[in-house]
């Protein structure tokens, strides 16, 4: 199990429930807007928002963004030392900096000093992409080994001076080179995890690349929180991360739908009858399990899990609940019935 610490009230690492980040897109000095998008991603579901701290007007912005936002926020920074300090200054819930990258070594100890004071937590950030040119070179490329390597780099140096909420994530555009890297520091150590696919593209292929890669990881036990990096409005991230976790298991938040693939056996309209289905549950917020099946025969049976379901076959159909048939309707009533049910559970 990972260590555990707080982001400005979420609990993050040591068995608690994995959290939901993502980053805004607007210039961070512009407080109304980036307020208007913290809370548009809070409203989705984000726990955790990071903002763009480049200069030092994005740096003083923190405490009128933090007087404003419904949820803790991360400073994310590069290379200089100031901005993180008057982050912290300003009252920032957690740094995403990566020490080795700020300069000479009183440079770190400023920064850990002031987030050990503060109880400030520090995110260090590998990005394949951008790995030192020595690791490149001893390892022939940015392979799972020389991310983790660069990795410890960065904590060792926190660790010198006595700092040790970090949080690590070691992103690459690659999903099989990801879920290694994480594998690896996993195994090896304790740090809670920030799990990532970085550059995984516009919205359906980089939900895919995200499932697979976070997903796969999530599925192993291995991650703390989250950000599913895609090239679309931030709010679409937040609900790709919702629908991982639902996937995989790590959340129950309103119903899930299961249904059947089409087959030769199948004697009603199925898919445009799971997709009504799936739209009239937009507006329900019950945590139940609802099945939408071809086949009158092995339906309920293959679908006992489920809270509610129905059958189809030719004409008419049935519908369950927990695997025993409480009805047989005409076709035309099946989705009118199971909302009925859904109603009355």
């Amino acid at each position: 199990m990972t260590r555990k610490f707080n982001v400005g009230g979420v609990p993050m690492g040591g068995g608690a429930p994995v959290s939901i980040q993502s980053m805004t897109n607007t210039p961070t000095h512009d407080v109304e807007a980036t307020l208007a998008q913290i809370r548009e991603l809070a409203a989705a579901g984000c726990q955790i928002v990071r903002v763009a701290v480049p200069d030092m007007a994005a740096a003083k912005a923190v405490g009128a963004l933090k007087a404003g936002s419904p949820v803790p926020l991360v400073a994310d920074i590069h290379f200089d030392y100031r901005l993180a300090l008057e982050a912290a200054e300003q009252g920032i819930d957690k740094i995403r900096i990566n020490p080795g990258n700020i300069g000479s070594p009183g440079r770190v100890e400023a920064v850990a000093s002031v987030c050990k004071e503060r109880h400030i937590p520090i995110r260090v950030g590998v990005n394949g992409g951008s790995l030192e040119k020595e690791l490149l070179a001893k390892y022939g490329g940015p392979t799972p080994e020389a991310m983790v390597e660069s990795a410890l780099g960065h904590i060792r140096l926190l660790e010198r001076y006595g700092f040790e909420d970090i949080c690590v994530s070691l992103k690459a555009s690659r999903v099989p080179v990801t879920m290694k890297a994480y594998r690896l520091m996993a195994e090896r150590y304790d740090y809670p995890l920030h799990l990532g696919v970085t550059e995984a593209g516009t919205r359906e292929i980089g939900e895919l690349k995200a499932a697979a890669g976070i997903g796969g990881l999530l599925a192993l036990g291995i991650g703390d929180t989250l950000r599913v990096s895609l090239t679309a409005d931030p709010v679409e991230e937040v609900y790709a991360a919702r629908r991982i976790l639902k996937a995989i298991g790590l959340r129950r938040e309103g119903p899930e739908v299961i249904a059947c693939p089409t087959c030769g056996r199948t004697q009603i309209e199925l898919i445009p009858m799971a997709l009504q289905v799936e739209e009239l549950l937009k507006g329900v917020d019950k945590p139940i399990t609802v099945a939408v099946m071809g086949c009158v025969v092995n339906g309920p049976g293959e679908a006992r899990h489920a809270d509610v379901g129905l059958a189809g076959g030719k004409g008419e159909g049935v519908l369950f609940r927990r695997g025993e048939i409480v009805a047989r309707v005409p076709e035309d009533q099946l989705v009118p019935g199971l909302m009925k049910l859904i109603a009355d559970l």
